[in-house]
């Protein structure tokens, strides 16, 4: 994983870190609803459409979805973070089907954190990866 980040933001180290441990527990370890506790404000906004405001509705969708697909998984492969801001470039892994050769789901996921750390806004930008043999210019996602 590259990091981007000011080590004297001790913010944005921390936003970082949380960040990271709120994708590991929620997804990677199946745990959302306890990661969404932890890490997300109840008073949380949601700009993607298709998930619920609050740390309660996150918890909840996010354990629907590792529920039902046992092979979710999220990789980072970027993360830069800035005062109250943290930016994630990251794989997605069977969101969608346990197929275990799913190619996944790119995302920008960008998050905005209070004082304390605690998730309070999050957009995203989602795409398929393209199999390995289509892509027109031969560059990969990540």
């Amino acid at each position: 994983m590259i990091e981007i980040l000011d080590p004297t933001d001790e913010r944005a180290v921390r936003n970082k870190d949380n960040l990271v441990a709120f994708y590991e527990q929620a997804i990677n370890q199946k745990q959302p609803i306890e990661a969404a506790n932890k890490l997300v404000d109840d008073d949380y906004i949601q700009h993607n459409p298709l998930l619920p405001d609050g740390a309660a509705g996150l918890g909840a969708a996010f354990a629907a979805l590792t529920q039902e697909r046992e092979n979710a998984r999220v990789v980072i492969h970027r993360i830069i973070a800035s005062g109250d801001w943290v930016w994630a470039h990251v794989n997605f892994l069977n969101l969608y089907t346990d197929d275990p050769d799913d190619l996944g789901v790119a995302g920008v996921d960008i998050w905005k954190m209070n004082a304390d750390g605690i998730a309070l806004e999050h957009w995203d930008v989602l795409q398929p990866i393209a199999d390995a043999v289509s892509p027109v210019n031969g560059h990969g996602m990540f």
